[in-house]
């Protein structure tokens, strides 16, 4: 059977790009479809737009440590909208970058919202187009629970767009997100709360690391509730919102932001016309090489539900382009010792194994950590303190987990993810030296275990 394109994916997020136009680079006829917009989640409503606004939340502290170097600064004054409208722009540009990208790749771009409509066949705006092989690289997309005033509720989608800063925010979420968003509506001096429905959040990550941000953002005066949840929302005639817990407390605020978890999107796109299954938890099920149950049909990225980073979905696009139409080079993603950060203020930084993870994987571990003051700090009156820790297996000696919470934390990790995917022991790291003064030198100078 002739087909009109080798390859067709649908949805021109970062997986999506990635897979395009690297199979096209590799000699493949391929058409990539958009419904919303060019970049996908992490370049409009995810990754870089939030970091644009964690670092406009910490000017507040910039200037406030001013002082303590010898600068004398006014009255700082915040402009929601000025910091929208520059973030905005900035958005448009990465647009226009990812559209030549798939241009220049030579992709065939097609701008509509594509639905399968047998195992080769895509429909969008009105045409029919045949592939050999078709990539679901749709994304995810956030969900609100189903509780009564659930309207009233924004989620990252909006809180991007919102046209004023609102005077009091409610996040509620225990992730990554919510932790975020809690830091910047704070930063940016909105009085905030967040409620989390169990004890502590940022499940997964390391104990030391969660109570330690915990800490952290209680002094920069977060309000945080856990074991707590929302009932209902209703709103008042003056636009407020009056927040019911399910303990019975009412909290009066401007603004609920959900950040509970995000579902696959996979709405209106066909795949009944298809083999295709879902997993229990409703993500496409995939085999080592992408494919789902129906072989011609194969997804990437956060429909898959394995790891929800964008740097994994930018390999995976990789990996499924190299072993469709250029199998010399192909190799497996490999998902052991993925980095990652949190962008709450402080960051967070890790890489392998937390604590908690190594001993239930049966490791006999020693547990390394400090915690300390950085030096930009020492002149100013902010307490804020840094978290440096290093999970070691006793018996081999193998660095299995680095954990930091700390002014810049993704990029002192990043480059410790390096040693840990070679295998570094903590003799290497005890044998490196140091970049003095620095607070990364810290990783390399910690020589007492922690006592159990």
């Amino acid at each position: 059977m002739a087909f009109d394109f080798d390859l067709y994916v649908i949805g021109a997020g970062s997986g999506g790009v990635r897979a395009a136009r690297f199979a096209a680079g590799f000699g493949a006829r391929v058409a990539i479809a958009e419904s919303r917009y060019l970049g996908g989640t992490c370049v409009n409503v995810g990754c870089v737009p939030k970091k644009l606004l964690v670092y406009g939340a910490h000017f507040h502290e910039d200037f406030e440590q001013a002082s303590g170097f010898g600068w004398t600064v006014g009255t700082p004054g915040f402009d929601w909208t000025t910091l929208i409208a520059n973030k905005n722009r900035e958005i448009e540009r990465l647009n226009g970058i990812y559209r030549n990208l798939l241009v220049n790749s030579g992709v065939t771009l097609h701008e509509g919202h594509a639905r399968l409509v047998d195992p080769h066949t895509v429909e969008i705006n009105g045409q029919r187009h045949t592939a050999e092989h078709i990539l679901v690289a749709t994304g995810g997309w956030p969900q609100v629970p189903d509780i009564p005033g659930k309207e009233h509720a924004i989620t990252s989608n909006e809180a991007f767009f919102l046209q004023e800063l609102p005077r009091r925010v409610v996040v509620v979420g225990g992730g990554y997100i919510a932790v975020e968003f809690a830091s910047i509506f704070n930063g940016l001096g909105a009085q905030t709360t967040q409620l989390y429905r169990r004890d502590l959040f940022l499940r997964g990550f390391d104990g030391s690391v969660r109570e330690h941000l915990r800490d952290e953002l209680i002094k920069k005066g977060l309000d945080l509730r856990f074991n707590a949840d929302i009932a209902r929302i209703d709103k008042r005639d003056d636009g407020t919102l009056s927040v019911t817990l399910k303990s019975g407390e009412v909290i009066e605020t401007d603004c609920v932001f959900y950040a509970t978890g995000r579902r696959p999107m996979l709405d209106n796109l066909g795949l009944e016309n298809t083999g295709v299954t879902l997993n229990d938890d409703g993500f496409i099920g995939v085999d080592d090489e992408y494919r789902s149950s129906e072989p011609s049909i194969l997804a990437i990225g956060d429909v898959i539900g394995r790891v929800p980073l964008t740097p994994v979905a930018l390999a995976e696009g990789m990996a499924v382009a190299r072993r469709l139409f250029k199998p010399e080079e192909y190799r497996k993603v490999d998902y052991d010792l993925i980095p990652t950060a949190v962008f709450s203020l402080p960051n967070i930084g890790t890489v392998g194994l937390t604590t908690e993870a190594a001993l239930e994987a049966g490791h006999r571990i020693k547990r390394f950590e400090s915690r300390f003051r950085p030096m930009k700090l020492t002149l100013t009156g902010i307490q804020e303190k840094t978290l440096m820790k290093l999970v070691v297996d006793a018996d081999t000696d193998r660095v299995l987990g680095c954990h930091m919470v700390g002014p810049d934390a993704g990029e002192i990790v990043q480059g410790l993810a390096v040693a840990l995917k070679a295998g570094a022991t903590k003799q290497v790291f005890d044998e490196t030296i140091g970049i003095h003064p620095t607070a990364a030198e810290e990783f390399v100078t910690l020589r007492t275990p922690v006592a159990d």
